[in-house]
């Protein structure tokens, strides 16, 4: 049976129960929180226990920022493209708007969602409104020799680096031929409304399939190099150390955190009337499809779960389904795993891949779900 506030809370569910499970599922049921999602986040973040939507609402989506969020002025505000290019430019918002515009659904996941227990909902789904990156370079020519397209946000803030100090901009970049792909935009609406001010207003770029560092927001200026850019979080931040055991002999290796590695976590749990537990996984990729999402109850072996097929898109996360039929009362264990199309699967917490990893970024290791019946 349930016990202390896991009994409050389920009780409050079963007089105002949400949708069961999954979105297309709408049979009664009782929603069952994990014992350690019982506090209220001090963050907008994701509520797994309380999930009932494929688009994530505004007041739960995260926000991170490292320089502060920048107040800008639509009016006075102006994107310039510089650099390696035939034709800089300078374009306003009501430029960019009444170019050809698209939409496309995407999960946005936080480098670090996933380090800690107490940071597990820093991933949203959302839809972007905006127009292709590549619509504007095209407009401004890539010079021959350009290679990297850097993206510059208007926070700003005075970094100390080599014992001196330099006024700094936010600024990540991406390869040219990464910068021409159609999926990347730039982006003033989210969900059918203007950026809220977190979230990058008045512009912000777009990057399906990366993690959120790599969407920077308070979008000001684009140049073209031709070199490798190396910001503070291209280079010195945001990087990601793993070890590899080649014979007995670790190689270190750093990587700049960029696409998304394949992810999956048991998300909700619903009690049916019948005594079924209806378990539901939440799982994405950086745009590669998934093959399975698989489910291992108190160390069993690897069950397979039911892709729900309503709502999908490339590069937004999906939602997996098991029926557990007449679970044993007393405290299990669930953990899920994905496995994407080239065979990549998310690795368990003892695996080299997250043991050799030094830094908590692309935390994607699998993550055991308790629950008391």
């Amino acid at each position: 049976m349930l016990k202390g506030g896991v009994a409050t809370a389920a009780l409050f569910c079963a007089q105002f129960p949400f949708p069961a499970l999954a979105l297309d599922d709408h049979e009664p049921g009782t929603v069952l929180p994990f014992p350690e999602q019982e506090a209220t986040p001090k963050r907008p973040m994701v509520q797994w226990a309380q999930l009932s939507d494929w688009i994530t609402p505004l007041e739960e989506f995260f926000a991170v920022s490292h320089y502060g969020t920048a107040k800008v002025d639509a009016d006075k505000w102006r994107l310039e493209i510089s650099g390696l290019v035939h034709k800089p430019k300078s374009f306003s918002l009501a430029d960019i708007k009444a170019r050809r515009s698209r939409e496309i659904t995407a999960t946005l996941e936080c480098s670090g969602n996933g380090a800690g227990a107490n940071f597990m909902g820093a991933v949203g789904n959302a839809r972007w409104r905006g127009i292709p990156l590549s619509t504007l370079l095209r407009e401004c020519g890539i010079k021959p020799g350009g290679i990297e397209v850097v993206f510059y946000g208007a926070d700003e803030k005075t970094e100390k680096i080599k014992d001196h100090d330099y006024p700094q901009h936010f600024a990540r970049s991406m390869s040219v031929d990464d910068a021409f792909q159609d999926k990347i935009l730039l982006a003033y609406a989210m969900d059918g409304k203007p950026l809220m001010p977190e979230h990058g207003f008045p512009l912000r770029l777009i990057v399906p399939g990366w993690y959120g560092i790599a969407w920077v927001k308070w979008l000001s200026r684009i140049e073209v190099l031709d070199r490798r850019f190396m910001g503070r979080f291209m280079a010195r931040d945001y990087v990601t150390i793993r070890g590899e055991d080649e014979g007995g002999a670790i190689n270190w290796r750093e990587t700049s955190v960029t696409r998304l590695n394949v992810k999956s976590i048991v998300a909700r749990l619903v009690r049916r009337p019948n005594g079924t537990l209806s378990i539901m996984a939440a799982a994405w990729t950086d745009g590669t499809p998934l093959q399975t999402v698989e489910l291992k109850i108190d160390g069993g072996s690897w069950l397979s779960m039911k892709l729900q097929r309503t709502y999908q898109a490339r590069y937004a996360w999906s939602f997996w389904s098991y029926d557990w039929q007449n679970p044993a009362p007393g405290e299990h264990t669930l953990v899920s795993r994905a496995t994407d199309a080239h065979g990549i699967m998310q690795p368990s917490a003892d695996d080299p891949a997250i043991q050799l990893k030094k830094t908590y970024y692309e935390a994607n290791q699998q993550y055991p779900r308790k629950i008391k019946l």
